[in-house]
């Protein structure tokens, strides 16, 4: 809104009883500069109020507009018309209001011609003194009316909303952006943040985690800390990460997932899904990975201090294919770190501030399933360069 009528607009909301918290949400500005508003005035009408004198049977009573803007005797103000002194005063008033000064050419000619359209219902003054006034030509006023009322972004906002509703509300305004991007639409990150502000589009945010703790003592030796916070490879391969999560469904079912991630880029190379914490799905999940691994690499299996990775069956998967197993410290969540931020943003985009009423384990295992499927397949990801961790594998040459 063009600011100077925003200030007259708070000056009429004031005089119609309104506060000032009810006229910086209205207008949209800060309370503060609302009070300042309104503090010019007074002290400009304070200024401009006839002082009456003692024998005055009137009290109060208003200079006529002759008298309020007659110039004064001597000075360099002498000798200038009535009009003249309005014209100064309102003006000085502008420029005050304004704080950097009434400067025009500042303005888009888009916004002097709005205020002028305001201008011309309120007053009912010619075109040619409104142009005049607000320093724009005829030529660029027509055209710029012309487009009053028009959304320049209106095809935009519909390609904002479709990838924000194909990313199943998780997508913020800079993975839209970057998404908009590789489709051939160049816009600004601020620009998509506006529209998704104005269109309501707010990314699902978590409610309290529940986490499952797999954790069951000392049960056994564990291998040293070889990671150590190196949650990053040159190829495929390296280093896999794992753990095991959980998912409560209403009504107290519950679902455990177990991957296993490369941190090559971030993206699970195996997955188990099912209704128990059991040594299945720990193995399952790492002989999936084993199948799938590259020929004559051998990684480091990096995981917590869980049951599942200290069994005789896990031991024995890792020794006959050489992985070489490591381990976090004893209660320190941090040392796994990356597989930790997995979940977190698998559950923030997946599970958290949806409604599962309704939804069976069954159908909920097949949704997590297609979900880390395009998690591998199509989300995109700022670290990989705006691909998915399958076109960043493709890009490298790796398969």
């Amino acid at each position: 809104m063009y600011k100077d009528l925003a200030r007259l607009k708070a000056l009429k909301l004031a005089d119609e009883g309104a506060t000032k918290e009810e006229i910086a949400d209205y207008i949209g500005v800060n309370r503060r500069t609302v009070f300042r508003w309104l503090a010019a005035r007074r002290a400009l009408s304070e200024t401009l109020t006839p002082v009456s004198s003692e024998g005055d049977d009137e009290k109060g009573k208003e200079m006529e507009n002759d008298d309020l803007y007659a110039p004064p005797h001597s000075g360099p103000l002498a000798g200038l018309e009535p009009a003249q002194i309005e014209d100064l005063l309102l003006r000085a008033v502008l420029a005050d209001l304004k704080a950097d000064g009434w400067v025009p050419d500042s303005i888009s000619n888009r916004s002097k011609c709005e205020s002028g359209e305001r201008l011309r219902m309120a007053t009912g003054l010619p075109l040619r003194q409104i142009t005049g006034f607000l320093r724009i030509s005829k030529s660029s006023y027509e055209y710029h009316r012309a487009r009053l009322g028009r959304d320049k972004y209106a095809c935009l906002r519909k390609e904002v909303r479709s990838v924000f509703e194909s990313s199943g509300q998780t997508f913020g305004y800079r993975r839209i952006w970057a998404t908009l991007k590789r489709c051939g639409v160049k816009v600004s990150e601020k620009v998509v943040r506006r529209l998704m502000r104005d269109e309501g589009m707010r990314v699902i945010r978590p409610n309290k985690p529940r986490k499952y703790c797999s954790y069951k003592g000392e049960i056994a030796d564990a291998p040293h800390d070889l990671v150590r916070h190196r949650f990053s490879a040159d190829a495929p391969d390296e280093i896999w990460l794992t753990d095991m999560t959980e998912f409560a469904l209403p009504g107290g079912a519950k679902v455990y997932l177990h991957p296993v991630i490369d941190a090559f880029d971030g993206a699970p190379v195996s997955w188990r899904i099912g209704r128990h914490p059991s040594k299945e799905l720990s193995d399952g999940s790492l002989k999936d990975a084993i199948a799938r691994k590259r020929t004559g690499s051998h990684p480091i299996i990096h995981s917590d201090r869980g049951v599942h990775y200290r069994i005789p069956s896990w031991i024995k998967l890792c020794e006959e294919v050489g992985l070489t197993r490591s381990m976090s410290r004893k209660g320190c969540c941090a040392d796994n770190s990356a597989c930790e931020g997995f979940f977190g943003r698998l559950k923030t985009e997946f599970y958290y501030g949806r409604d599962w009423r309704g939804v069976n384990a069954s159908e909920f295992m097949e949704r997590l399933d297609s979900y880390l499927r395009y998690f591998c397949e199509q989300r995109i990801k700022k670290r990989l360069g705006w691909l998915s961790p399958k076109e960043y594998r493709l890009s490298l040459g790796y398969s």
